[in-house]
């Protein structure tokens, strides 16, 4: 009698607690835009409004006592300028700044300018920190959108720029191949780091967006060492290591599906882009339908201030990372499949995006905004 009156009263809890949850989803509020070109508006207005006077995007200001490692001036010289690029990415994808007397217009030409000044300007902050190979991937996808734009004068400053981070790149590579972006190890000038998978499939796909431009050199060595590093850190089902020192621990939360699911996306795209016939349009379709259904695992983790706090210790900003990539893969696969998940990763996109026009995952000195609303930004852009 005392068990059944148990179970009763437990199900009477669950069905309280039930009736609640559908009575919130009743108050949920609207998406903040109605279609995605909506959308997009509104997230090239925040950038805009969010631009500093130099022309960049976000500093190491509004700190909140609980700051990722990042030693000055260099971590952060770092950071602005991989902002920046993110940002200018996300103008020229977005159609928005075709016209250059429009706002966005205006924003592009003055980011543009910082960012051909800064980037051969940035380092490694520290013997720990290389925080720099973010900027020299994401500078170079930056000065590819810019290419096609620029005058004949201007396209060859650009081929030397891009070639000079490639330089750094090869500079900063990982004694294993590939990158990361701390060394923790000895701090040796060739850094001592591990591998790191996402990271490393980060500038794969900066140097694949960039090989075809006249003038642009690859070190094929390079490349060649950057694919068999994230290899390495490839298990069967297509879930890939955070990083290759954790080799020995294949089974750790974070190398398991729920904690691979924001980096899959961009380590599978990598490997596709330069020829890898295992990532067939069946396991890119399958990471995206694991990218929708299992979308809680990364959105627990998202805006939590401690990395790696949530369940398989997922980082809050692999959140609008993962979804980036997730948008590239739609390139790659049939316009039925295209459409399906376009769809997808649009819807829950819109529902994300906050009151300003912005998306953030996680909090980041004033970085995070535009660097995640810059993501989201692209990643809709592929969505339509």
């Amino acid at each position: 009698m005392i068990r059944s009156a148990q179970r009763c009263c437990l199900a009477a809890a669950v069905l309280l607690v039930a009736s609640s949850l559908i009575a919130d989803e009743k108050k949920l509020p609207a998406p903040l835009a109605s279609s995605i070109d909506e959308s997009i508006e509104l997230g090239i207005a925040f950038l805009v409004a969010d631009q500093n006077e130099n022309g960049s995007w976000g500093s190491a200001r509004q700190t909140k006592g609980l700051n990722i490692y990042a030693p000055v001036p260099g971590a952060h010289n770092a950071f602005r300028a991989a902002v920046t690029a993110m940002a200018i990415s996300a103008l020229i994808e977005s159609g928005l700044a075709d016209d250059p007397e429009s706002p966005a217009g205006q924003a592009l030409q003055r980011g543009s300018a910082f960012l051909m000044e800064e980037l051969p300007t940035v380092r490694r902050a520290s013997a720990d920190a290389i925080y720099n190979v973010w900027t020299h991937a994401f500078g170079i996808q930056a000065l590819v959108d810019l290419y096609p734009r620029a005058s004949t004068q201007e396209q060859k400053a650009i081929v030397e720029l891009i070639n000079n981070q490639i330089y750094r790149l090869g500079r900063y590579e990982s004694v294993d191949g590939g990158w990361g972006y701390y060394d923790f190890r000895i701090g040796t000038v060739k850094p001592s780091s591990s591998s790191i998978s996402f990271t490393t499939a980060t500038c794969l796909v900066a140097f694949h967006e960039a090989k075809d431009i006249p003038g642009v050199e690859i070190p094929e060595k390079l490349l060649d060492r950057a694919i068999k590093s994230i290899n390495r850190q490839r298990k069967s089902d297509h879930t890939y290591l955070y990083g290759e020192y954790l080799k020995a621990r294949p089974m750790y939360g974070i190398n398991r599906a729920g904690g691979s699911l924001g980096r899959t996306q961009a380590c599978n795209y990598a490997l596709r882009l330069w020829g890898d016939e295992t990532i067939t349009d069946e396991v890119i379709c399958e990471w995206l339908e694991r990218l929708g259904d299992r979308n809680g695992w990364l959105d627990i983790g998202r805006k939590r201030p401690q990395p790696h706090e949530a369940w398989f210790a997922v980082a809050g900003y692999f959140y609008y990372y993962g979804h980036y990539y997730a948008a590239l893969n739609l390139e790659l696969i049939p316009d039925e499949e295209r459409e399906q998940y376009g769809e997808m990763l649009g819807g829950i996109l819109m529902e994300l995006q906050e009151k300003d026009g912005s998306w953030w995952d996680f909090p980041f000195y004033s970085y995070h905004q535009p660097y995640g609303t810059a993501f989201a930004v692209m990643s809709l852009a592929r969505c339509r």
